[in-house]
């Protein structure tokens, strides 16, 4: 198999069939394009996701806290609670785990999520430092959001743009590279997209005036995000590549390495899918809220329609095999 994901045919043929007892008291449990579970609790749900980080040398505990909160927080949720299994390199020294703590601490508490509990080691046959997070939120019953709850004529709203993890990650690996070819300024300003990786206040905006399902694209980018999306719910869509905000530091790093920034890996956006009627208002609020936000296209009825159109000829988009990052890093 390649780098990344496991094909989604593997996951149902393998991982969806052995998954223990049936449980207690889950509303949602694993499934393509559904990044977390939740359990009834009562008056309240618990929202769980997991999440690896392995792609990213630098900035791993930040990465850590950031892509597990986000995954609760397309469930309507506030994250709460943090696990980390930290596994380390054989040569790696205490300087190296005293980063990663301070990345999760520091993330954490901005958060306002406690770290509960996890593991740390050091791992024989590891290249680079692997953080996996489990993060814990909580939402009342009525505000739960599931991210299998696509509707046909939905609208497709996405936050922020395409490749934004993956072009801080790139950025950050390659800063020689990129400061020969393009500046440090950019290479600065392609850097700080670390600061958008945060969907959680995109989610809590948007959960607030009603959406139908939310869920944040990761590895495989927009393309990649849009077919899980599809599939949780049943349907096709079809967007518009011309609606679909691209920085100019990410068009111009997948333009310098010969990568798709539909299938770069995308933390920091959000998807939404929402009512047609809700659809301005969701976007108002977010930009009110300095968070850029378009419709890019709608969920379609038909499964077998999952359609792009740029350069006013409509195709099929592809579902990505792997991450773009994976040619880079």
């Amino acid at each position: 198999m390649l780098p990344g994901k496991v094909p989604p045919e593997k996951l149902k043929e393998i991982v969806f069939n052995n998954l223990g007892a049936e449980g207690e008291r889950i509303i949602i449990r694993s499934g393509l394009g559904v990044d977390a579970a939740a359990i009834d609790f009562g008056d309240t749900v618990l929202v769980a996701s997991t999440d690896p980080i392995t792609g990213a040398g630098r900035n791993i505990g930040f990465y850590a806290v950031h892509v597990n909160a986000n995954d609760v927080a397309t469930f309507g949720a506030r994250p709460k609670w943090f696990l980390a299994t930290v596994l380390l390199p054989e040569d790696a020294d205490e300087r190296l785990l005293e980063e990663i703590m301070e990345g999760i601490h520091h993330n954490c508490r901005e958060l306002g999520v406690a770290v509960i509990g996890g593991h740390t080691e050091v791992t024989p046959g590891l290249k680079r430092p692997i953080v996996v997070g489990t993060m814990l939120g909580e939402v009342r019953r009525e505000r739960l959001v599931t991210s299998n709850g696509a509707r046909p004529g939905d609208a497709i709203i996405l936050t922020k743009g395409a490749g934004i993890e993956g072009t801080a990650i790139i950025a950050g690996e390659k800063e020689c590279e990129l400061r020969e070819a393009f500046g440090e300024d950019f290479v600065e300003s392609a850097k700080a997209f670390l600061t958008r990786i945060s969907v959680v206040k995109d989610a809590l905006i948007a959960g607030e005036i009603g959406v139908h399902a939310m869920h944040d694209p990761t590895e495989g980018g927009i393309a990649n995000g849009l077919h899980e999306m599809a599939e949780a719910a049943g349907l096709g869509f079809r967007v518009y590549y011309d609606k679909i905000p691209i920085a100019e530091e990410t068009r111009k790093i997948c333009e310098f390495y010969d990568l798709n920034p539909l299938a770069l890996i995308s933390s920091g956006a959000l998807m939404i899918a929402a009512a047609q009627e809700k659809a301005a208002r969701i976007v108002e609020a977010l930009r009110e809220n300095g968070i850029n936000a378009a419709v890019i296209g709608e969920f379609l009825n038909s499964r077998d329609r999952r359609l792009i159109i740029r350069d006013g000829e409509e195709r099929a988009l592809e579902q990505p095999p792997t991450d773009e990052l994976w040619k880079v890093v």
